[in-house]
């Protein structure tokens, strides 16, 4: 059954909160206060810096005007997405914010077309009114171009900035309208890297690699490590806990697709240049010195330290944000925070002594690039005291 709107109605999302089991509504709170406790850090502040006398450049921070945020929920339901996306968005101070998300073919009562009622209702407790039934690259499109009734009447307003993961669709989708609308980063399927020598856990190693490969047929679970006989130990514990877990078909198909590997390597170093390499989305770092060796790793999204420190600490209430690059975007994308929603601007405000001092420099740069009239746009402020003075 389709709902009569895509748009779901602000009764539902009411309905969705106030069925919402206690135990994760309590769960829900909690992950919120910690995510908004790390995001309230990365606030930023204007600066004015003085360049020289009666010339400053002011930096402001201004929040992107609309935001599309999407939650997946196809292989299973993500409300901590919701949380991930939308605490940032709102400590950034941005106006209007929509978010989007797979209607659920499962769903009954007053949720039949709509969202899994626990993303509905995650919604409802950060105070997001504006929620659609849309999933995939649909709703990527949607967010980019915008969506109207048969009678054209506007049913969402395009935005000018997408967040949040997805599966392949999502982030081809995103890849591909990325200048139309801003994006956060591809951020899909999942990645874990664990690198790991003879003193990590070879059960803690495998019960992360299968945390992540139950997310999609796709998600890679790589172990990089020196020792042979963690190796050896860390097969043997997937065999016995891939058999026992509830998604084994689909975590079966993620470790053995080629995106899953163990990598030996020599050594602790090396196994650096790998990780460094491979920019996972999510990188473990299970050695004897495991906070020195995460300080040398340059490209991952996240980084997880030591034995307590596990990826799905992340996910969900360690207070980081699990909105992070795939696919090797870690060489030169950041997960998502509250920057993600903020533009920088540049004001500059000079006083006429102070452009006077450097016009000769303007005027020296435009004329070695061939662009005269640069120069001759200071030089026009001053003539009419050569003239005076003539």
């Amino acid at each position: 059954m389709r709902p009569a709107h895509l748009r779901v109605p602000a009764e539902v999302l009411k309905a969705a909160e106030e069925q919402l089991d206690p135990a994760v509504r309590g769960a829900l709170v909690e992950a919120i206060r910690r995510v908004r406790i790390v995001h309230a850090d990365q606030a930023r502040t204007d600066v004015t810096t003085t360049v020289s006398e009666g010339g400053t450049v002011t930096e402001r921070w201004i929040p992107v005007e609309r935001v599309g945020l999407y939650v997946p929920g196809g292989l299973a339901v993500y409300p901590s997405s919701v949380v991930m996306n939308v605490v940032p968005a709102q400590v950034a101070n941005v106006g209007s914010i929509a978010v989007a998300s797979p209607p659920q073919e499962h769903n009954t009562g007053d949720f039949v077309g709509y969202p899994h009622p626990t993303i509905l209702a995650a919604c409802s407790l950060l105070g997001v009114e504006e929620v659609y039934a849309v999933g995939g690259a649909q709703a990527v499109a949607m967010f980019a171009y915008g969506a109207r009734e048969k009678d054209g009447a506007t049913v969402c307003e395009p935005v000018n900035l997408v967040t949040g993961p997805g599966n392949i669709y999502v982030a081809a989708a995103k890849r591909l309208l990325k200048g139309l609308i801003g994006i956060d980063a591809e951020a899909g399927p999942t990645e874990i890297a664990v690198l790991a020598d003879d003193t990590a856990d070879a059960d803690h190693v495998a019960a992360d690699l299968i945390s992540q490969a139950e997310h999609d047929n796709l998600a890679a679970s790589v172990l990089v490590t020196d020792s042979e006989r963690l190796a050896s130990d860390v097969e043997a514990a997937l065999e016995r806990r891939v058999a026992a877990t509830k998604h084994t078909e689909r975590v079966t198909t993620a470790l053995g697709g080629p995106q899953s590997a163990i990598v030996l390597v020599d050594d602790v170093t090396a196994g650096l240049r790998v990780v460094d390499a491979y920019g996972a989305e999510h990188l473990e770092i299970h050695t004897a010195n495991s906070r020195e060796d995460a300080m040398r790793v340059r490209n991952a999204g996240a980084i997880f330290v030591g034995t307590y420190s596990p990826v799905s600490l992340g996910d969900y209430a360690a207070g980081s944000n699990h909105v992070l690059p795939t696919g090797g975007c870690a060489c030169h994308s950041s997960g998502l925070s509250v920057q993600s929603f903020l533009k920088g601007v540049h004001v500059v405000e000079y006083s006429r002594d102070a452009l006077a001092e450097v016009a000769d420099v303007v005027v020296t740069l435009a004329n070695a690039e061939d662009l005269p009239a640069h120069g001759e746009a200071v030089t026009a402020r001053f003539e009419q005291d050569e003239e005076g003075r003539a």
